[in-house]
């Protein structure tokens, strides 16, 4: 296949911000079902309010994390995974076999399941339920003219309506006692402990705190949404259209084919786009991502703290649904399942779509590296629907318990994410030019991050071995 000339043009004016909104309510939209909903509340459910720092310093993390990512988007055009590539060519297939490792996993599907068949009065199969919803939400992606708008509006609409909802009961139920105690755990001060309490599982903590944002190589689907969004170079990138109503003989190239001049005209427009784009993310995934963490955290306290069975699956939710009802109204706690089981099941179709985006990036940067033709958008809903099948497949054969699902999946995505953070760190100062690298202050943030996924995940694995 002959290489494409590569083009010359303007890094474009940066929009008014109210424009730029979009690609963080996906990102933060993605670990709604499994930090926000399963592994916070179910820490404060069973320890108490002094956990809840972490997930403020988790979803801070993540926040100066994703940043560079979409540094190298914004400048590149292209996605991270196409600079791994250039690395290492083996990096493509670190990312695939991780992507479907830590994420093809239904946790989330099947609690939404549960959430929704309690609504209905059923009890058990519920997974025949999660099968169904996941068909559903497969259909309508595959259906959608554009996939980024589809996913874009699905977790914009969840988000707005869902996080006031939320937000509006645990203000009513909260009283000044556990007002107080939400105001010591956030500086790390538990009942009875101090920062970490005795006899937690290192597993479900670093579970948690790799969650409490998106996680995984999920953080790196940034670039490809910011991409599609048109953000800065990525303005000339081409887009995923559905194979069934879009235009799927359109050619989506996963590598950039258009480069700016290091000018101070250009140089000036990068640092306004950085601005806003700093903006958007701080506003929409780390003010709109803690405030969730901490509202879902702390009305799993207020209604199911120290409440019987909560440290087995995701009772506690059910339990929080009753004590909801007994204490406002019963169609109050029945619109928290419903709100909660959609959540879930947008994290669920959401966490799959990106992965799947992840995947056929990397086989289309390898395929076009050996000049072989292919067809990103036929790749991807076809990775998209394999996802499914196998989440069907998992369900059928038994493997239905949520939170055990999703902790196996988060240990994974937490080394994974200690990979791609080393990896993205040494991208941004081999690619980029020195006027758009990160300042001192960021470089000592990904210092901190790197050290601190490199010892937990290795008290993790050593608390396996041993």
């Amino acid at each position: 296949m002959p290489k494409t000339k590569i083009q010359t043009k303007s890094f474009p004016k940066a929009p008014a911000l109210r424009y730029l909104i979009g690609p963080s309510f996906i990102l933060i939209g993605l670990g709604l079902g499994s930090g926000e909903i399963i592994l916070w509340p179910y820490l404060s459910s069973n320890y108490g309010m002094g956990i809840i720092w972490a997930a403020v310093l988790g979803v801070s993390f993540q926040f100066f994390m994703n940043m560079e990512i979409e540094r190298y988007a914004l400048v590149k055009g292209e996605s991270v995974f196409v600079g791994f590539n250039r690395m290492w060519k083996g990096l493509p297939y670190w990312f695939i076999i991780t992507s479907f490792l830590g994420f093809a996993w239904p946790g989330m599907s099947a609690a939404s399941a549960v959430l929704i068949g309690k609504i209905f009065g059923i009890e058990s199969n519920t997974h025949y339920i999660a099968i169904a919803l996941l068909i559903i939400t497969g259909l309508l992606f595959t259906l959608g003219p554009s996939l980024y708008k589809i996913v874009e509006a699905f977790q914009k609409w969840i988000i707005l309506i869902s996080v006031p909802f939320i937000a509006v009961i645990t203000i009513i139920l909260a009283r000044a006692a556990d007002w107080f105690a939400l105001g010591r755990g956030l500086v790390g001060i538990g009942d009875g402990y101090t920062f970490v309490p005795e006899g937690i599982a290192v597993a479900v903590f670093l579970s948690a705190f790799a969650y409490a944002g998106a996680g995984g190589n999920l953080n790196l689907a940034q670039s490809l949404y910011i991409k599609d969004k048109g953000y800065g170079m990525g303005k000339y990138a081409g887009k995923i259209k559905s194979i069934v109503t879009g235009k799927s003989h359109a050619q989506v190239s996963a590598e950039s084919k258009v480069k700016f001049e290091m000018n101070e005209s250009n140089i000036a427009n990068f640092k306004i786009w950085w601005k806003r784009i700093n903006t958007e993310h701080a506003l929409v995934f780390w003010f709109t991502g803690a405030f969730t963490m901490i509202m879902l955290a702390f009305l799993s306290y207020i209604t199911a703290h120290k409440g019987a069975g909560i440290a087995e699956g995701i009772d506690f939710i059910l339990l929080e649904s009753d004590m909801i009802s007994l204490s406002l109204a019963p169609i109050i706690g029945i619109i928290f399942l419903f709100v909660g089981g959609v959540m879930l099941l947008s994290t669920q179709i959401g966490v799959f779509e990106a992965c799947s985006r992840i995947i056929v990036e990397n086989i289309a940067i390898r395929r076009e590296s050996s000049g072989k033709k292919y067809n990103m958008s036929k790749m991807f809903y076809f990775i998209l629907w394999m996802f499914i099948i196998f989440g069907i497949i998992v369900m059928l054969l038994g493997f239905n318990e949520p939170r055990a699902l999703i902790v196996l999946g988060a240990v994974i995505n937490a080394f994974a994410m200690l990979v791609h953070l080393v990896l993205t760190y040494i991208l941004n100062h081999r690619e980029l030019e020195k006027a758009f690298q990160p300042i001192w202050w960021r470089k000592l943030i990904i210092f901190a991050e790197i050290a601190f996924f490199a010892i937990f995940s290795g008290i993790v694995f050593w608390d396996r071995l041993m």
